[in-house]
């Protein structure tokens, strides 16, 4: 099991401005760091690469879907080919700074929703843009991990076991699901169940609180995931994802309207002991 950190807590583009903060989440004991892509070029990324082994850790990426123009669910044939535009562009940063993995909700525009739920010709519309995605991933060694969200965010994927069905047909070995806790509050009858029966297809999990606050103080039945994950031989990353108010657009985008941490340093230094020690004694 690894131990990794979301950037978006400061950034949306993470700039050399940000660099030091690299060697901040080493001391701390990160094994590596999950990194937005929703701007930049490759070249930037190989940089961003470079400081990150730098100080020790690994990285991997984060993306979504932007806008309408970038939507692999949609009826509209270019919109499509905006979305594996889009996952390739992504693909490619994430291959500069040496990461392996890509992760996010890949299936449609972020914050869309049709008044209706998903119909049969967006689920095709998505398992055959995310197969083309995920051989293109493949050839440059790079997982894909499909994030279900709540229903207040997307329609298209909210339950893990629906995202699971969607990976089985999309049918990569490249290609599974993101089990984010915040999400599963939301959605899952049954957090855990949702894990144990979905175990094959999950190869990310992003550690978030129930309120996006620090992880820990919180309400997520933490030792149960912890043992769900780890008794049926889960070995990736747990990866904390916090948000705040620093960033307006984030902040609006995910209704982030009050603070749920005094800073920072709570969270990326308790969170990080509280999942080492929740997995130690799971």
């Amino acid at each position: 099991m690894k131990v990794g950190f979301n950037m978006l807590l400061w950034a949306t583009h993470i700039g050399e401005d940000r660099f030091d903060l690299f060697e901040t989440l080493k001391k701390t004991g990160y094994d590596g760091v999950e990194i937005p892509i929703f701007e930049g070029d490759p070249s930037h990324f190989e940089k961003l690469g470079r400081a990150v082994r730098d100080a020790g850790l690994e990285a991997n990426g984060i993306t979504v879907m932007p806008d309408a123009a970038r939507d692999a669910i949609s009826s509209d044939a270019a919109a499509r080919k905006g979305a594996l535009d889009h996952i390739a562009w992504a693909t490619d940063c994430t291959a500069a700074m040496g990461g392996t993995m890509l992760a996010g909700p890949l299936h449609q525009a972020l914050g869309r929703f049709s008044g209706e739920g998903r119909t049969p010709q967006e689920w095709d519309h998505g398992v055959e843009t995310l197969r083309r995605a995920a051989d293109r991933a493949a050839a440059a060694g790079i997982a894909l991990s499909i994030e279900p969200l709540n229903r207040f965010e997307c329609y298209f994927l909210n339950l893990v076991r629906d995202a699971a069905e969607f990976c089985k047909e999309v049918d990569r070995p490249n290609i599974g699901v993101l089990y984010d806790t915040f999400h599963a509050n939301i959605e899952e009858k049954h957090p855990i169940g949702a894990i144990h029966q979905n175990i094959a297809s999950i190869n990310h999990v992003h550690i978030s609180a129930n309120d996006r606050g620090t992880p820990g103080k919180d309400h997520i039945p933490w030792a149960e995931t912890f043992a769900t994950l780890k008794r049926n031989g889960y070995d990736g990353w747990l990866t904390i994802e916090a948000f705040g108010r620093a960033l307006p657009d984030l902040a609006a985008a995910t209704r982030v309207w009050r603070d749920f941490f005094p800073d920072p340093e709570e969270v990326y230094t308790f969170g990080h002991d509280f999942i080492r020690n929740g997995w130690a004694a799971s």
